[in-house]
């Protein structure tokens, strides 16, 4: 299910993704084309026992025993990685140092082997060749000079490259394809995750948390936009009281408020249709409304909706039966009539039924809100 869901997000994403991916190809093609082009150069040496300073075979054998200790070997590398033989090697070739400064040299020993690679980079193919070539040669001096034991020759001299070891267009764009490709993914899943985030947080914004109806904000401002989209249309707008909880929610349980206040949102909108809307206008009270609803058909479904809550609510965790007996009040807007005078008006008319009900109250006994 999970990889069902990515497939879908990055489906859907695939225009971020495809722009990630251009933008790091042209960004890796912009340095690639921006960056100076380097060369490398390398040459090989062989280290070897001087069988000329032999006089046995038992000497040769000790030599070779004594070169597979890798002393040696290291030893010469580090005649190779001399700064002075190679500033030396640089007077001998009239070549100003500063004039190197993007060049590098690194000397390392072949696996298993008494091979030595002198490797020189920089931006000219010819100069890193000749330097590979003549540090080598002035290196292979110094040492015959200092130790005779063993021999070092030039196995491979270095060649001018033709083509530059860095930048290389072709796996530079391949890289950043991935490379986007990965990054256009990640913010594609990014993407609908904030995005979702951000639809959570704004209906929850526009929600009662007890209820799980529209706030009373939320309302107000969908009323008023009906209003000024259909100046000259029908619109209705009602208020349904449960006057059995009047004066005695407080009182009661919270979570057997939550679980009544919501059994309650799920029974007007079963009776709604899809664009009317419900919403929590106080403790006890809800607000409908109904566009495009002409008076007649909005009186009809709200007798229905509180026919229906008129019925006591049993819940069952609680073992409790409530009645709601609900007042309802409800009215039609006019041409050109705001918002604030239709709520006036509703309220108005909910509160004469109130007051009739409390009348009717001091006559005879109320009934309990819970059975």
């Amino acid at each position: 299910m999970e990889i069902k869901y990515y497939l879908r997000t990055l489906i859907r994403g695939w225009w971020l993704i495809l722009l990630t991916m251009l933008i790091t190809l042209e960004v890796a093609m912009g340095l690639d084309y921006l960056a100076i082009p380097i060369y490398r150069a390398s040459a090989r040496f062989a280290i070897s026992p001087n069988i000329s300073q032999m006089s046995s075979s038992s000497d040769v054998l000790n030599s070779l025993d004594t070169l597979d200790k890798r002393s040696v070997v290291t030893t010469y590398a580090e005649f190779l990685n001399s700064d002075r033989l190679y500033n030396e090697t640089l007077a001998g070739l009239n070549i100003d140092p500063s004039s190197l400064t993007n060049y590098t040299r690194t000397t390392i020993v072949i696996t298993d082997s008494n091979v030595l690679e002198l490797t020189v980079e920089g931006t000219d193919p010819n100069t890193v060749a000749i330097l590979a070539n003549s540090v080598g040669e002035h290196a292979i001096n110094a040492i015959k000079e200092l130790y005779s034991a063993y021999d070092i020759s030039l196995l491979d001299p270095a060649v001018p490259s033709k083509t530059p070891v860095r930048p290389v267009p072709l796996r530079d764009a391949g890289l950043a394809l991935s490379l986007g490709f990965i990054v256009g993914c990640g913010l594609a899943v990014l993407k609908v995750q904030i995005q979702t985030s951000l639809d959570s947080f704004r209906q929850e914004s526009t929600r009662d948390k007890v209820s799980q109806a529209y706030n009373r904000q939320y309302l107000e401002r969908r009323l008023e936009q009906e209003l000024v989209r259909y100046p000259d249309g029908e619109l209705s707008f009602g208020l349904v009281q449960l006057d059995g909880l009047r004066g005695v929610i407080d009182s009661l349980p919270q979570n057997l408020v939550q679980d009544l206040m919501r059994i309650v949102t799920q029974t007007f909108q079963k009776e709604l249709r899809g664009n009317d809307m419900i919403s929590r206008w106080d403790d006890i009270t809800y607000a409908i409304l109904l566009p495009t609803t002409s008076a007649n058909a909005a009186q009809r479904t709200l007798n229905r909706i509180c026919g229906t809550i008129s019925q006591p609510v049993y819940l069952k965790e609680y073992g409790e039966r409530i009645n709601l007996q609900p007042l309802m009040s409800v009215t039609t807007s006019t041409v050109n009539e705001t918002a604030e005078q239709v709520i006036a008006r509703t309220q108005s008319m909910l509160k004469r039924m109130v007051d009739l009900d409390v009348e009717a109250e001091t006559r005879t006994k109320p009934d309990s809100v819970i059975n």
